[in-house]
């Protein structure tokens, strides 16, 4: 099994860039998936105040015998809470659930229509002044989002977490994002299954003798993009960890970049309509 790659953040920290996503798995399904993740050699988690798993997150790792200073572990500000006072009262709440005194990497996880979303960044500043925090950064932030962040920002965001997938692969924020030095994260890297019924990634996947899922894994790592696919089976953890014993060819890369169909492609909600609950 090939080693998972690491990649440089711009707070001086390394971040696997394939991990495990625990959006939508209940309290039993994330322990047991985290654990068993960890037992196979990841080392990259990523869950969020909004998907009410943290406490089992956090049992799962303290189980795992896994030293928790090899974990990255990342969680997200949920959207009800981007006032100061509740910034800091909710990650106070989310360490103490998780069972660490700091996390890896702690994200706004949209940027909302209100509320002050630089005001909470600052906020978060503080996290990373008294070590609560290694990294900060954002999720679903387009340009201007990132724009009037970086502008007020002591610290610059580490990460940008967006949807992006064969179908959407939102070249303008990650251009943006890349020129800047904010790593790219993309969630439903598998365009929530869609690309499992593509026949021409199918075609590419047979070839390569890999499954589809392996295939787009290993797209996004080639462009460089840090990636976190929820698996709550043993086998689609072993199935995703096992992407990397396969090398993709250039004309192979450029064949999915070729598959882009720019916002009629997007799964999600878009940040500049989005109000409450999502991703």
């Amino acid at each position: 099994m090939a080693t998972i790659p690491l990649l440089p953040l711009n707070s001086g920290h390394w971040i696997p860039q394939l991990g495990i996503g625990t959006y939508r798995m209940d309290d039993a399904t994330a322990r047991r998936a985290v654990r068993e993740a960890l037992a196979m050699g990841y080392r990259h988690i990523d869950t969020a105040q909004m998907y009410g798993n943290e406490a089992a997150v956090g049992q799962a790792i303290a189980e795992s015998g896994v030293d928790r200073e090899d974990i990255f572990l990342v969680t997200k500000l949920d959207n009800p809470n981007h006032a100061p006072r509740a910034v800091r009262e909710t990650f106070a709440r989310s360490l103490a659930q998780l069972g660490t005194d700091y996390v890896d990497l702690f994200l706004i996880h949209w940027p909302m229509l209100s509320g002050d979303y630089v005001e909470a960044y600052q906020v978060m500043e503080e996290f990373v002044a008294d070590g609560r925090a290694l990294a900060i950064g954002v999720s679903n932030f387009e340009r201007h989002h990132l724009e009037a962040l970086r502008f007020a920002a002591q610290i610059q965001p580490a990460v940008n977490q967006i949807e992006a997938h064969p179908y959407f692969q939102n070249a303008e924020v990650t251009q943006y994002c890349t020129d800047a030095g904010i790593r790219v994260e993309a969630w439903a890297p598998l365009a929530r299954g869609a690309v499992n019924d593509d026949a021409v990634l199918a075609e590419l996947a047979a070839a390569k003798g890999c499954t589809v899922a392996q295939l787009v894994l290993l797209w996004h790592l080639s462009r460089g993009r840090i990636v976190f696919p929820g698996a709550s089976s043993a086998a689609h953890l072993a199935e995703n960890l096992a992407c990397l014993d396969f090398t993709l060819l250039k004309e192979e890369a450029e064949e999915i970049d070729n598959m882009d169909r720019f916002e009629a492609g997007r799964t999600g909600r878009h940040p500049d309509t989005f109000r409450r609950n999502g991703e």
